[in-house]
């Protein structure tokens, strides 16, 4: 299992996504958990796939909602791409398009098979952990309604065995939400929950290959 986990984009090295792949090659751009935005969904989009494209990779948006209900078309899909790219947006409305799609069933049992590298960031790294609960403060459930008319899903993928708290202690944010960022990291702490925090310039790089 290939999994390559930031607080945003490629981090500040990104031959390590580079040395996972071996070589550029087409990749699927999952955008879903920008899905109730109102306005900047499509440009979120641009902004992901360009840079992947000007390092060789061949990146095309694959939308969840084009699959809902049918996992197995997905899975034909999947199987195409080198890489999967989980872009940031809502924790929990990325959850639950993944649960529509059947992306939270397909896409573990093809990274068990090796089958293709899953590279995420922000939400797109903390959906892998083993539960979503603490993301409250960061992200809305109520979003998840109106985006998806479904209810909101607390457990994770559970890829990793570690929550993740993006963006900690990095420049660029608010007060607010550092200060919010920190309570997160403080909660899982005071529980006794395994967890990470990742700066804008870390990664998780998880190779499994044998």
């Amino acid at each position: 299992m290939r999994l390559f986990l930031s607080s945003y984009r490629f981090g500040a090295d990104p031959d390590r996504l580079l040395r996972l792949l071996g070589e550029p090659g087409p990749v699927a751009v999952i955008a879903n958990a920008a899905d109730a935005w109102e306005v900047g969904r499509d440009s979120a989009v641009v902004s992901d796939v360009t840079p992947l494209r000007r390092m060789g990779f061949d990146a095309r948006e694959l939308d969840l909602r084009e699959f809902i209900g049918d996992p197995e078309s997905l899975r034909a899909e999947l199987t195409k791409q080198s890489m999967v790219w989980v872009r940031g947006g809502n924790t929990f409305v990325l959850r639950a398009q993944f649960a529509r799609s059947g992306a939270d069933v397909v896409l573990p049992e093809l990274l068990r098979a090796d089958a293709l590298v899953y590279a995420g960031y922000s939400a797109g790294a903390c959906v892998m952990s083993p539960s979503l609960r603490g993301l409250e403060l960061l992200d809305d459930p109520a979003e998840v309604g109106p985006a998806c008319g479904t209810p909101v899903i607390w457990e994770g993928l559970g890829l990793i065995d570690q929550a993740i708290v993006p963006h900690f202690r990095s420049p660029g944010y608010g007060s607010e939400e550092t200060a919010l960022l920190e309570e997160v990291a403080e909660r899982y702490r005071l529980a006794g929950i395994p967890y990470r925090t990742l700066t804008d310039d870390d990664a998780i790089v998880i190779d499994g290959r044998i």
